[in-house]
């Protein structure tokens, strides 16, 4: 047999990234005349940052009231609890290892440089990305934090 593609409907991703990196190219072959319309996508990616972080401070009490109102109807709450405790134990488990000793790893072996010196006060991170599950409500954070703490260039975060 030979597959056949389909079409599938939706967003072509692939072309809009083409798309941007294409105009970003010719927007800085341009030179200053290019620069008005840089800044116009500059001030909406800072517009859009500011709007996505007042978004991830109310995200947290919606999850808060989705989850308390699964927990009103359960009828065995101790049975949830212990579940839950070992699911969440598992977790953080698995974040420990993964976090504090493969990644580690890996960034020694790639750089061979300190890996805790990249990671000092990364608090912030810390308890924002577990109270969000789509990651692009932490880039605003994540991205003051790599820059402020970690000394990273603005063009490279």
């Amino acid at each position: 047999q030979i597959p056949v593609g389909k079409e599938i409907e939706g967003m072509n991703i692939l072309g809009l990234v083409m798309f941007a990196l294409v105009l970003g190219v010719a927007l800085k072959k341009l030179g200053r005349e290019g620069e008005d319309l840089i800044r116009f996508f500059n001030s909406f990616n800072e517009a859009t940052m500011v709007l996505v972080t007042w978004i991830m401070w109310y995200v947290p009490i919606g999850i808060m009231f989705l989850v308390g109102s699964k927990i009103v109807e359960m009828e065995d709450i101790v049975l949830l609890v212990t579940s839950l405790g070992k699911y969440i134990f598992a977790s953080i488990l698995g974040h420990v290892i993964h976090g504090g000793i493969i990644l580690p790893l890996i960034y020694f072996a790639a750089t061979r440089q300190n890996p805790y010196r990249q990671s000092e006060n990364p608090y912030t991170l810390c308890f924002i990305s577990p109270c969000s599950v789509p990651s692009s409500a932490t880039l605003p954070s994540m991205i003051k934090c790599i820059e402020e703490n970690n000394g990273v260039d603005k063009r490279i975060s």
